[in-house]
């Protein structure tokens, strides 16, 4: 919960210094574009060397104008929320499919070992192939393995009892991941119901429903929505992502499970 904590400080700094980094920006842009729209009057034709820029870079700085300019619109303090819960959201899933990449380890070559070695009745060297190998099927297999003189009833209980574990530790951070999704296009909306707020109010203090009274606070709404909406659909799929990852590991531990129980079963009948 810790980390948790300090990964939303983190993010709440570096998200508040970027929204001022990009309004300081944007205010700059504004002054320089001023001050060649001047100069640009003041010559009566354009230089040839000017129409040669190309059209792609014009239109690649544009877009990032754009994007800056519309994030400071949707009101850069409320859109800010916004994006820390992009980033938090973001920092989970990376840390889950780590994880899971992690646990994801072939284990046919571990189960080949542990058979030999069941086969020579060496139940040490089994052990140790199961504690050199990483993931949550060498961890459950060693559990087993570590009960084998007990009869196969033990280990069948100490395996299902121990995979449990494993399972949930798959699961551990998605709950996480499945609050921001709700969270984000669910502040998107408040900031649609803000953005009406204002329009309202600019229209009974203007007194008058004119477009351009109405056009600001609706820019809000919209934009808050947009961002919210978008930051939900990047978060499920990588949460999507996730969960057939775990399902794949999952049928994984199952296999394995049962292989290990044909294992004991073939070295009780040796004993």
């Amino acid at each position: 919960m810790k980390k948790v904590f300090a990964i939303i400080a983190l993010m709440g700094v570096f998200t508040f210094g970027m929204t001022q980094t990009m309004s300081a920006q944007d205010e700059e842009a504004i002054d320089t574009a001023a001050v060649e729209q001047v100069d640009s009057a003041a010559v009566e034709e354009p230089e040839p060397a000017e129409a040669a820029i190309p059209e792609a870079t014009k239109e690649e700085v544009s877009m990032y104008k754009q994007l800056k300019i519309k994030f400071i619109e949707g009101d850069a303090g409320f859109m800010a929320i916004v994006a820390i819960a992009l980033i938090i959201g973001l920092a989970f899933c990376i840390e889950r499919i780590i994880y899971l990449a992690l646990a994801d380890v072939k284990t046919d070559k571990m189960l080949a070992e542990v058979e030999k070695a069941l086969d020579a009745k060496d139940v040490e060297k089994a052990k140790t192939v199961c504690r050199n190998t990483r993931g949550p099927i060498a961890s459950i297999c060693y559990q087993g393995l570590m009960r084998l003189e007990a009869g196969a009833d033990a280990v069948e209980k100490s395996v299902v009892a121990y995979g449990a574990v494993q399972a949930s530790n798959l699961e551990k951070g998605c709950s996480w991941i499945t609050l921001f999704i709700a969270m984000a296009p669910s502040l998107g909306f408040l900031g649609t119901v803000i953005g009406m707020v204002q329009a309202f109010d600019a229209i009974q203090q203007a007194g008058d429903i004119s477009p351009t009274v109405v056009a600001g606070g609706m820019k809000v709404a919209l934009l808050t929505t947009i961002f919210g909406i978008v930051v939900a659909l990047i978060l499920q799929v990588f949460y999507n992502y996730i969960l057939a990852k775990i399902e794949s590991i999952t049928a994984q531990m199952e296999d394995a499970t049962i292989s290990l129980l044909d294992l004991v079963a073939k070295y009780n009948l040796k004993k």
